[in-house]
């Protein structure tokens, strides 16, 4: 379903509205930028929590149906005011993506693969009934913002990338029309926050258990599992909280269907190396072709990389909780692991089902595939090894030709 849609975004035809082009874009060369005459202070790299220190400036352009798009602005971070009816706080309409910049070792700041974020975006843009929009337009205008507020881009640690605090991105956008009733939004506002974070393991590798319990779907098929919108989130929180309290599980192991398929990690896609039934060594994860799982960035990252090793079989199928529990039963699971733009990889050693513990001997396992993987994607990521998934922010030489309007 997912696949059907993003086949559609390239299939947009504007569709004009009182003369303007419902799907015509915001243009960067358009940008306006108000910087702040309060600069905070920025945090210690070893104090940082996820998603609790914001940078100096956001990214806004708002949408009508009516007059398209605004121009772009950059100005200082600020709360925003709505009307109560606003059509996002009823009934959800809105979406939300997740990148990263990187300081590499050599001080220059690069984007990872940000086209594969707009791709996504645009699609879940479609889905949700909000406006499209020129995904390389919207890189340049963060590309910009993160020039402005560089100084919040985290340095890498000396000895390892896995290890090195990034600036998180977070472009959100949200339909803002203040009338009640279950219908399209015909405003919307785009705008994008950023703040650093530290690594998701500050001590190392710790494998994380699950909770694999077949009573809880986090999607269906025909569903919106396989976009990045919040109301695939706020239903799993309840479990992930059950999932802590109840049963000491880090995250939960979603299964579908009758065959109580494996389909994500909480909010990262699933990986296992194992031997298949035909005696294959396998690096093997879900396919996208059923519209409920999240197409990730890091996902397909490390497939192709995997794939580039050529030691391997690596596929993208179906693979169950029979698979699991027979495999590890024959010893031929080796690892277990998650991936998603925040922790890169997160191994996996136990995961409890029908209330018994699986041991998956992940962390036993000498020069695992999922540290491979993310000592490859991590060089990438901080400047070692070149490669042209990264995109490089300029710099700004001289930030006295920053005005109020540009």
């Amino acid at each position: 379903m997912a696949l059907r849609f993003a086949s559609l975004v390239k299939k947009l035809r504007p569709v004009q509205v009182t003369g303007i082009s419902r799907y015509s874009s915001f243009k960067a060369s358009n940008l306006e930028i108000e910087l702040t005459k309060n600069p905070k202070e920025i945090p210690n790299a070893d104090d940082l929590v996820f998603g609790q220190n914001f940078s100096d400036h956001m990214l806004e352009i708002d949408w009508t149906e009516s007059e398209g798009w605004t121009r772009p602005k950059i100005s200082e971070i600020r709360n925003f005011s709505m009307h109560p009816a606003t059509k996002v706080l009823h009934y959800a309409i809105e979406l939300f993506e997740g990148m990263k910049a990187y300081r590499g070792y050599d001080n220059v700041i690069r984007l990872f693969r940000p086209d594969k974020n707009m791709e996504r975006m645009k699609t879940t843009a479609l889905r949700s009934n909000l406006p499209d929009f020129d995904g390389e337009e919207l890189i340049e205008c963060i590309k910009k913002l993160i020039a402005i507020d560089s100084d919040w881009v985290p340095k890498p640690n000396p000895s390892s990338c896995s290890q090195s605090s990034t600036l998180y991105i977070r472009p959100t956008m949200i339909g803002t029309d203040p009338h009640l009733g279950v219908s399209k939004s015909t405003s919307a506002k785009l705008f994008v926050i950023a703040g650093p974070v530290g690594p998701y393991y500050k001590t190392g590798f710790k494998p994380i258990s699950l909770l694999a319990d077949p009573q809880f779907v986090r999607a269906t098929i025909g569903g919106t599992g396989g976009y990045k919108m919040g109301c695939n989130y706020a239903p799993t929180i309840y479990i992930q909280n059950l999932a802590n309290k109840k049963h000491n599980c880090q995250q939960v192991l979603w299964l579908y269907g009758k065959d109580e398929q494996m389909t994500e990690v909480g909010t990262m896609n699933i990986f296992m190396m194992w031997t298949n039934e035909k005696g294959v060594r396998e690096l093997v994860t879900p396919p996208l072709s059923q519209g409920i799982i999240l197409p990730g960035v890091t996902r397909l990252s490390l497939l192709e990389l995997a794939k580039q090793w050529g030691e391997f079989n690596v596929s993208e199928r179906i693979i169950t909780m029979k698979d699991l529990v027979n495999g590890l039963k024959d010893n031929r699971v080796e690892e277990v692991f998650g991936a998603g733009t925040a922790c890169i990889v997160s191994p996996v050693d136990r995961v409890l089902y029908q209330n018994k513990w699986l041991e998956v001997p992940t962390m036993e396992v000498e020069n695992p595939t999922y540290g491979r993987l993310l000592k490859n994607l991590t060089d990438i990521q901080f400047g070692k090894a070149k490669s042209p998934w990264m995109i490089e922010v300029p710099e700004i030489s001289d930030r006295t030709k920053l005005h109020a309007s540009q």
